[in-house]
Parts: C-alpha cells; sequence; structure tokens
C-alpha cells in the first residue's frame, strides 16, 4: 500500500476555519492531514463553536497562542509551528488567508524547505499600514503554490512576478457556502430566537485594528449605526468589545443590538436575512455577495475589488455620511454571477496537490 503524502494545515482564525472545512474533506481522501491550531481566535465563540458546527476534525495540535502584540503573537506562533513541523515532517503546508497564523505558518515551512501552498493569494488592498496586506505580501513570496480566487489577484500576482507557481482556483469560501447554507436554514434557530424579520435589520461587524484601536474611528462607526434606519444586529468581536469599554462610548443601545460572537451557520441566516451588511471583513463581504445582499464596506479599500465595480459593495470607511447613504439605499438584486469560481475550487486544489506531490 502507498503511504499517504503528509500535508499540515495551520488554521487560527474564523475564516480559516470556514475555508479549512471543504478542502479538509477532499484532501483527506488522498492525503494525510494534521491540523495545527495556532490559538490565534481562543474563544469558544470564535474558535470552538465552528470546529463543532462545520464538524472539522479536531485539531492535532492547538499551540494555544492567543492575543498579543503582532510580533509577539507572530513569535509565539512561530515557535510552536517551527517544532511541530520538524516532528512531523511534513510534505507541504497549507496556509490560509491574512492572517499572523498565515505568516508564521509560511516562514516555519519556509525556513525547514518544506514547500508551502497558500490558499487565497494574490489579494491586494494596496495599504501597507494593514498588517493583513504585510502578511499577504511575504506569504505569497514564501509560497511556492499560489491559489487564487480572482482574476484580479491574477493581476496583482504577474505584476509581481509570482504568475508561474499562481493558479485561478476561485474561492473556497463559495464551496463552504454552498455546503452549509442548507444546513443552517434548517438547524439555525437565531433568526426566530431574536424575533427577527426578513430585511429589517442590519448587520455589522467590526474588527479591524485600524477601526477599534482608534477612538475616534470607533466612535464615528458607533455614531453611524446609530443614525441608521433601521435596528443593527451587531455580534461583537472580542477586541472590539474590549475598546468600547476602555474608551469608555456610548451608543444608542435602542437601535445597535449587541450580541456574542455568533457560529457559522447562525451567521450565515443573520446576512441572508438582513437588509444590508455593514462591515470591515473581508470575508464577510463575499459570503454576503453569494446570499445575495449588499454591503457597506467600513474600510477605504478593499481585496474585492470586483465587488465594488459591479455596485454591489460601498467602499464608507468611517465617513458617518458615506454609511448612512450607502446603507438606506434601497438594494438592487444581485444576479447570479460566478466571479469566484462555481463552488468547485476544493476539487481544483486537491488535483494540483495530487500532481505537485507526485
Amino acid at each position: 500500500m502507498v503511504k499517504k503524502k503528509k500535508i499540515i494545515s495551520v488554521v487560527g482564525a474564523r475564516p480559516q476555519f470556514i475555508k479549512c472545512k471543504p478542502l479538509s474533506d477532499k484532501l483527506r481522501r488522498y492525503f494525510k492531514e494534521i491540523i495545527l491550531h495556532t490559538g490565534q481566535h481562543y474563544d469558544d465563540n470564535m474558535s470552538k463553536i465552528f470546529f463543532e458546527q462545520m464538524k472539522i476534525p479536531k485539531p492535532d495540535y492547538n499551540l494555544g497562542v492567543g492575543s498579543g502584540l503582532q510580533g509577539e503573537q507572530t513569535g509565539k506562533m512561530l515557535i510552536g509551528i517551527e517544532k511541530v513541523l520538524i516532528k512531523e515532517g511534513a510534505d507541504l503546508v497549507i496556509v490560509y488567508g491574512d492572517t499572523n497564523s498565515t505568516l508564521a505558518g509560511a516562514l516555519a515551512a519556509s525556513k525547514l524547505n518544506i514547500p508551502v501552498a497558500h490558499i487565497e493569494a494574490g489579494l491586494r488592498s494596496f495599504n501597507k499600514n494593514m498588517p493583513e496586506e504585510q502578511n499577504r505580501i511575504v506569504t505569497d513570496h514564501l509560497s511556492d503554490l499560489l491559489f487564487v480566487p480572482s482574476e484580479q489577484g491574477m493581476k496583482n500576482l504577474r505584476a509581481e512576478g509570482l504568475l508561474e507557481k499562481s493558479f485561478f482556483v476561485g474561492d473556497i469560501m463559495y464551496d463552504s457556502v454552498i455546503i452549509n447554507y442548507g444546513i443552517a436554514k434548517r438547524s439555525s434557530k437565531i433568526i426566530k430566537d431574536m424575533r427577527l424579520k426578513e430585511n429589517e435589520y442590519y448587520l455589522c461587524t467590526i474588527h479591524r485594528a485600524s477601526n477599534t484601536d482608534n477612538k475616534e474611528n470607533l466612535k464615528k462607526l458607533l455614531e453611524s449605526l446609530s443614525e441608521l434606519d433601521k435596528k443593527v444586529i451587531f455580534p461583537i468581536h472580542p477586541r472590539t468589545e474590549k475598546f468600547i469599554k476602555l474608551y469608555n462610548l456610548k451608543y444608542d443601545k435602542d437601535k445597535i443590538c449587541i450580541i456574542k460572537p455568533v457560529g457559522y451557520l447562525d451567521m450565515l441566516m443573520l446576512v441572508k436575512n438582513s437588509y444590508k451588511v455593514l462591515t470591515d471583513s473581508g470575508g464577510l463581504q463575499k459570503e454576503s455577495f453569494y446570499l445575495g445582499k449588499e454591503v457597506v464596506v467600513l474600510r477605504d479599500e478593499t481585496e474585492w475589488v470586483e465587488l465594488v465595480k459591479i455596485g454591489v459593495s460601498y467602499l464608507a470607511g468611517v465617513n458617518k455620511e458615506k454609511i448612512v447613504k450607502f446603507s438606506i439605499k434601497r438594494p438592487k438584486k444581485i444576479d447570479k454571477i460566478y466571479l469566484y469560481g462555481k463552488g468547485d475550487t476544493a476539487i481544483k486544489i486537491v488535483e494540483i496537490l495530487r500532481n505537485y506531490l507526485k
């Protein structure tokens, strides 16, 4: 019997758990997969619930790194990941997205001369003040295989001389939405439990450091939400909650309904039944598009420029006038457009990996 090649998948944050599931299901048919969780997201509502709800295989390792300064967090991950890679002797390492877990996984593998595959490669905001942008660029240049979700991503990689190792495979998160939306419709009770009605509330998430750590920006965002014409459901990230308390910021509690972070299935239902989504998240911009909802982006730039070009995503930054205008504007019907593949990304990635690791 031929021994299966060993692949280590490095995850650490909510979006990576979502991306990991559809690929893990396909990977395990041909490879021995080991899941290494850095512990970047350690709160049960941001981590454990995703593994349970989405039936992701339990991580083989959990480094339990937790939060910290950028360099401190990345350094702890690098040390922990390196030890696991030496112990396991992997044939390839997979990293996802643009977090510190992504960068640490790519660095550790590269230093040990283990090939790296980067899923969701090629994205650029062209704002190097963002830690995520720094992580993307370095990871793409360290990686041996770049799995790209968009045509714009391919253009970005061509401009950086990385086209030879780049593959346009579509968005793995679309695979996940297709797999999980039907499950969410059957099992999620959040709409009923919160007594929400379709199209009668906004959904908001805020977690970027540029918005949470900046008192003025966070204050403006809360003021903007308070001026909207419908209730705002706001699943709050632990980081955002911490800074609202630290800055002693006030908000309209009749208008803004802050709730604890929710699992993936509940989030899909909150998106699907909302009027619009307001977010500084990258992943939620796409999930909203897949579920037919417009997005007001609480940043001045986005990596998902295609959504802005077709008029279903609006860049508002922390400008109160723009946030209110774009939010209350009547949404258009979103036609079925396959900007990011057709939900077969995991299959394409596995075929490329099988050829690469022959």
